[in-house]
């Protein structure tokens, strides 16, 4: 079974188990959390999340959740990752969680936020290859 096969069963087996509603639920409770540590506006969220209207993010928000888009689970779940290698990389709190709006000469000048800003599910790897690769 080829690693793809295994990633897409293993998957399908959460979302099965959990429901994608609870796991929606769970993922943007993680991502609310993130936005607050790092001082997200609205509509740096909201590009994060992958532009969703102003009635579903604020639904989101109070936790009122059905079914996300997948696209929404992926782009949380490499914030995550993002989110877990900062702490990894610079463990006093404050510094982790600050780092995204430094500007950095590897993103040409720009933040990791900047990058991540321009909204494609690809900005947020990009941050992410970058950690990982920082972190060896």
């Amino acid at each position: 079974m080829t690693k793809v096969a295994v990633l897409n069963s293993a998957t399908a087996d959460v979302f099965e188990q959990f429901g994608e509603d609870e796991i929606g639920r769970v993922a943007l409770k993680a991502f609310f959390g993130i936005a607050h540590a790092w001082n997200l506006s609205r509509d740096e969220s909201r590009v994060l999340l992958g532009a969703p209207s102003d009635s579903t993010y604020y639904r989101w928000r109070q936790g009122k959740v059905a079914a996300i888009p997948r696209d929404t689970l992926e782009r949380i779940s490499v914030l995550l990752g993002i989110y877990k290698a900062l702490h990894i990389l610079l463990p006093v709190a404050r510094q982790a969680d600050t780092y995204v709006r430094r500007e950095n000469a590897d993103f040409d000048g720009n933040s990791a936020l900047a990058v991540m800003m321009r909204g494609n599910v690809d900005d947020l790897y990009r941050v992410r290859r970058y950690l990982d690769a920082w972190r060896g």
